[in-house]
């Protein structure tokens, strides 16, 4: 049987915040220094009887908590990892997605037959930003692999919110490969934008597809900075910022928000390279927006 491939590594703060359980579970035991059988010990010293499959389980995603006295174990593992209450509990009661039921997001996708549908298991998502001289986001590239659920998946439907004062006319989506743009449609009021990309034909369940495109904003404010919300999971995200050698930023950082309103949190300092850039790399995001900021000198 061939061996799964590493998961790309992400740091505690961001895991504990966006999830998976079962990665936040693993680099928190990890990083406290306790083998999976002192964990079980101390959960024992509590009265709770645990078995040293079923933590492994749980770390390794194979198995969720879901017994009677879950609630009870996961709230002691928070102690013995000395973890924020409540930290890894709230990982659990996640749902994928964002909210896409109600305001301008979902007047537009009422307006778009089958754009709410969840046809493609995303297996790969890559970003790269680019910061012109003027401090302004000049195009956002955008490279996806997927997977098809079913027979018949044709299309992907991309969300796009606008940055305040941004005349949304002027944006505009660009298919680089293997796909071409379809509808497109606006809610000018609030900045929101959502296009079809259809591919070359209908995949059968289980076939993959690999696309670009690049989407063109031209905000009329210095920008600071890009997030990605997520709908549904994503197995391998990755986004990059590259700045023009005349702007660059004085601070940068990544951050995560459980939701598109939520308060961000930072996640760590980001230096831009010798080619200017910074990045942000996760696996298995399955909900809230992760994304980088920065602030000018």
């Amino acid at each position: 049987m061939p061996r799964r491939p590493p998961e790309p590594a992400a740091d505690r703060a961001t895991l504990l915040h966006s999830g998976p359980f079962h990665q936040a579970l693993r680099v928190c035991i990890r990083e406290s220094g306790l083998s999976l059988d002192r964990v079980r010990s101390r959960l024992a010293q509590r009265g709770l009887t645990v078995a040293l499959s079923t933590l492994s389980d749980w770390q390794r995603g194979h198995r969720r908590p879901g017994g009677e006295q879950s609630p009870l174990v996961v709230a002691a593992l928070e102690e013995i990892l000395r973890l924020p209450g409540g930290s890894l509990t709230r990982l659990l009661d996640h749902r994928p997605g964002l909210d896409e039921r109600s305001g301008a997001l979902g007047e537009l996708l009422d307006a778009l037959p089958g754009s709410r549908d969840q046809d493609a298991v995303i297996i790969t998502q890559q970003q790269k930003v680019l910061i012109d001289a003027a401090r302004r986001c000049e195009s956002v590239w955008t490279r996806t692999l997927v997977r098809a659920r079913r027979d018949g998946m044709d299309r992907y439907v991309i969300r796009s919110f606008a940055d305040p004062g941004t005349d949304l006319d002027g944006c505009g989506i660009h298919a680089l490969e293997n796909c071409r743009v379809g509808t497109i449609l606006r809610h000018h009021a609030r900045g929101v934008m959502v296009a079809e990309l259809l591919f070359d034909h209908a995949l059968r369940a289980g076939d993959t597809w690999v696309f670009e495109w690049e989407s063109f904003d031209r905000p009329t404010r210095p920008c600071v900075g890009h997030g990605h919300g997520f709908r549904q999971p994503v197995g391998h995200f990755l986004v990059q910022v590259r700045f023009d050698p005349a702007a660059l930023p004085a601070e940068c950082h990544s951050y995560v928000r459980s939701g598109p309103d939520a308060k961000p949190c930072r996640t760590g300092v980001l230096v831009p390279n010798a080619h200017h850039t910074v990045h942000l790399a996760a696996a298995d995001v399955v909900s809230g927006v992760l994304g980088i900021a920065w602030r000018w000198p």
